[in-house]
């Protein structure tokens, strides 16, 4: 897959988006063809801002993490794409397998921890020790299986990179029920993961 140019470039129409997705899921494999120019850029975003808080053990770049989610993506062909959010979600959680299968496969080469992810909504890696990828990956299966909203709305934002707005969106619910869910759910994970390895 390679990025498109500029010329190839269709307007960002979430109608035009829920449409091609519609046709995919209908197993019509051009729509992915035209589906990709449109969507690039916003994957290519998501991937720059979950790789910016990554630990530097990994070796993925932006591309790296678009052009393997894709592959992935396209696989899904028993998948039925609802509309335009739920395709970024579903792109957000393919980002999220791509970096813990990474983060697995260095661990078996080498003991020691994953990467890292910051859990602050202001992503400063800074602000305090950055939480392993695998330990977060278990604590949010555990989070989703008591609240899929909160576990939903964290891996947006921290594998998928979105604004507090645009998780909103995906999820359809309010920004400020959105900042809720995101407070409520990363102090669940802070407790659950301080447990896990206490």
């Amino acid at each position: 897959m390679s990025s498109p140019s500029s010329s190839d470039k269709v307007s960002h129409d979430a109608g035009s988006v829920t449409h091609l997705l519609l046709r995919w899921s209908d197993g019509d494999h051009s729509a992915l063809d035209r589906l990709i120019p449109i969507i690039y850029d916003d994957l290519l975003r998501l991937a720059r801002a979950q790789l910016n808080r990554e630990h530097r053990e990994c070796t993925l770049q932006p591309h790296d993490l678009v052009h393997e989610s894709y592959m992935r993506l396209a696989d899904q062909t028993r998948l039925q794409w609802q509309n335009r959010a739920h395709f970024y979600a579903v792109a957000a959680k393919t980002m999220r397998r791509v970096l813990i299968d990474q983060a697995r496969k260095r661990n078996a080469d080498k003991r020691g921890g994953g990467m890292k992810i910051t859990l602050k909504t202001g992503m400063d890696p800074a602000e305090e020790p950055a939480p392993d990828l695998l330990a977060m990956d278990e604590a949010l299966v555990k989070l989703a299986a008591l609240d899929e909203r909160k576990s939903q709305a964290i891996e947006l934002k921290f594998f998928g990179g979105m604004t507090t707005e645009e998780i909103g969106l995906v999820l359809g619910v309010s920004v400020a029920t959105v900042g809720r869910e995101l407070r409520l759910g990363q102090a669940w994970l802070r407790r659950e993961m301080t447990r896990a390895t206490a």
